[in-house]
């Protein structure tokens, strides 16, 4: 059994090490082979992307080799898949090579796409890629005071982003003795300040609580750079002095090329997380198109619930369980601060008041992460 994970991302790198530990006897009689294909020889944690804006994670401390953190056994190679043949049960890489599956389990992830709104992606910082949030921090060092928007473009990478960089924002300014200089304003696309109904219960009187000022129904039409102004589709705009932007995101652009989806994601089915039409291609983290939020922990459940299922394929001739839609996200309430939100296809998210220990349990997991990557956590 011919095992292909394209992409070595979060749900990518902890499936093929579950499988890895689950088909081990099948590996070394030679009845299974686990093989990743990835654009990169470096892993890349990408949540530590928040804390690098405030200048709390160095660069460094986000990166390690993507070898390392496989299992012994696993066929790791540095040459991305431009081209799904699923018919054929193939992909073609870019370096030409053509290479054959039984099973492919396709973790791509996604990008921002910034640019999508005019001026957006000139005239706003974000912290999506090491080089934009490396340039927020030296923003946010220079700046002395007035009006920051948070401008939330969707879907997005991270559902709580929006909500952690307003609040952080908040308590950087104010160790900064800025707060008198500095006016918060967040907008959020829908009609409530997030998509979650019970976190936006949580975070509206939060919000009101710091003198945040919010605007919902705001979907960002374009960015007036020389007038310093947002508009948007609803007709309304609000003047900045900082804008700070949320880009919307798409699937990897190899998705779009290959017409596996619209945006870039992937149709899948809620429960088994294979495409839809298709029986031996599975889809999981930001690549599906799912209508739950695109984070790590996402990637991290799909990839646990796909490891025994493909395994259970493998021993069995048929999956075992069910994917239930399980997400768990850290809400950072400012610099120490922090709550969470549990949830899954049934259930609501219920945040409770932040605390300091659920805050230091989540900088303990900025730690954790690379043992949890490896599937031991």
């Amino acid at each position: 059994m011919r095992i292909l994970i394209v992409g070595g991302g979060m749900g990518g790198t902890i499936l093929a090490n579950n499988l890895a530990r689950r088909l081990a006897p099948e590996m070394r009689s030679g009845k299974a082979r686990i093989s990743m294909l990835s654009a990169s020889e470096r892993h890349f944690y990408q949540p530590g992307l928040l804390y690098l804006a405030f200048g709390r994670i160095t660069p460094d401390e986000l990166y390690r080799d993507q070898a390392s953190l496989l299992e012994p056994g696993i066929e790791f190679r540095v040459d991305p898949v431009e081209e799904f043949m699923l018919d054929k049960n193939q992909v073609k890489t870019k370096s030409g090579k053509v290479e054959g599956y039984d099973i492919v389990a396709i973790a791509t992830g996604s990008r921002p796409v910034p640019e999508l709104i005019p001026g957006l992606a000139e005239n706003s910082e974000t912290f999506y890629t090491e080089e934009t949030a490396l340039r927020m921090f030296k923003r946010l060092r220079e700046f002395q005071g007035g009006r920051v928007v948070i401008a939330v473009g969707v879907p997005h990478k991270c559902p709580m982003a929006p909500l952690e960089i307003t609040f952080m924002l908040h308590d950087w300014f104010k160790d900064r003795g800025l707060n008198d200089k500095v006016k918060l304003h967040y907008t959020y696309p829908i009609g409530r300040v997030h998509s979650l109904e019970n976190v936006a219960k949580w975070a509206a009187p939060e919000m009101t609580r710091l003198g945040i000022t919010y605007e919902t129904l705001f979907n960002v039409k374009e960015v007036d750079g020389k007038a310093k102004v947002v508009r948007s589709e609803e007709g309304s705009e609000t003047p900045y002095d900082l804008l700070i932007s949320i880009p919307a995101h798409r699937g990897m652009e190899v998705i779009e090329k290959n017409k596996l989806g619209a945006g870039g994601f992937i149709p899948t089915h809620r429960n088994q997380l294979n495409m839809e039409g298709r029986s031996n291609v599975y889809v999981l983290g930001d690549t599906t198109n799912l209508p739950i939020s695109k984070a790590g922990s996402t990637a991290h459940f799909q990839a646990e619930a796909l490891g025994e299922n493909i395994a259970a394929i493998v021993k069995l001739g048929a999956p075992v369980r069910d994917y239930d839609g399980k997400v768990f996200c850290f809400i950072e309430a400012g610099k120490d601060r922090a709550t969470y939100a549990m949830f899954d296809y049934q259930n609501p998210p219920d945040p409770k008041a932040p605390s300091k220990a659920i805050h230091w349990f989540k900088m303990a997991y900025n730690k954790l992460y690379w043992t949890s990557a490896r599937g031991l956590l």
